[in-house]
């Protein structure tokens, strides 16, 4: 009776140690309806029609909070809409759910820039290089971003001594 009770306590212990240390099967799989409902916000963000976007990448997050493209779908809604610091709360919650998306990395970095935030553009910009081991176009394209923000900002100062000589 004791080896019976010993032999149920070692299996119960084992497959409760072997539960929590294996995934959930399909914890990383986005339900279907939040891929639909995906897929229609990037083509109303297609054409031109931010708000209906914002309403099908929300209904998204409705169906499934982890959908990191639905973040990054409102963030560039909001973008489109002339909010950047909206986006860039949206970009920190992709963030938050897969810290190396190049993507989220790279459009929060554009939203820091129209907020006048280059500095931690740069921390984005650093960030996609360390994610990026081989040719990244979005790291370039953030850099250009970075490049015509300064550029803007050391133009108007030339201007204004050019218009004093």
């Amino acid at each position: 009776m004791r080896a019976r009770l010993a032999l149920f306590v070692m299996l119960t212990a084992a497959s409760a140690a072997g539960a929590a240390t294996s995934p959930t099967v399909g914890d990383d799989v986005l339900k279907p309806v939040s891929i639909r409902m995906t897929d229609q916000g990037k083509a109303a963000l297609a054409r031109g029609d931010a708000n209906a976007a914002i309403d099908a990448f929300e209904a998204a997050l409705a169906s499934d909070p982890k959908n990191v493209a639905a973040f990054s779908g409102i963030a560039q809604g909001y973008e489109k809409l002339g909010l950047p610091g909206k986006a860039v709360k949206y970009y920190r919650e992709a963030l938050v759910l897969n810290p190396s998306d190049i993507a989220a990395l790279e459009g929060q970095g554009k939203a820091l820039i129209a907020r006048g935030a280059t500095a931690r553009a740069q921390v984005n910009l650093a960030r996609i290089k360390a994610v990026c081991k081989t040719d990244c176009s979005a790291a370039d394209r953030l850099q250009v971003a970075l490049n015509t923000a300064t550029a803007a900002t050391v133009e108007p100062g030339k201007a204004a001594v050019a218009i004093k000589n």
